[in-house]
């Protein structure tokens, strides 16, 4: 299979374009007319793990704290009733979620619970 990927890609002539393909997205990029643009972390988010996430909403108690899953976090940064973003990055290698606190644009604080704990992570 890959060596009919390669051969398509870096040989055959597009019967529509009348172009190899390969040559054809070079040129493109050289000329600026490609799609591909590099990738930027859009503001305020300060990483990808801000944006390639599990997001979910909690409001704050009394006290500060969130619940998920029946595990209490609790949150500075922010008063209570106030609703916040979590972002949670599960990292497979280390058994760990890494959940990041979001309020209006901007970044509370990170903790890290172990991701069996929590019940809607199932890796």
């Amino acid at each position: 299979m890959f060596h009919e990927v390669k051969r398509y890609n870096e040989h055959q002539v597009h019967s529509i374009t009348k172009e190899v393909p390969v040559i054809r997205l070079e040129k493109a990029i050289r000329e600026g007319k490609s799609l591909f643009r590099p990738f930027k972390v859009p503001s305020p988010y300060e990483s990808t793990k801000d944006i390639f996430c599990i997001r979910e909403e909690r409001t704050t108690d009394a006290y500060r704290k969130v619940s998920i899953d029946g595990i209490e976090l609790r949150v500075t940064g922010v008063d209570p009733y106030e609703k916040i973003e979590l972002r949670m990055i599960p990292d497979k290698e280390t058994g760990l979620t890494e959940i990041r606190f979001w309020h209006k644009g901007k970044l509370l604080g990170t903790q890290k619970i172990k991701s069996k704990d929590l019940k809607r992570m199932h890796l």
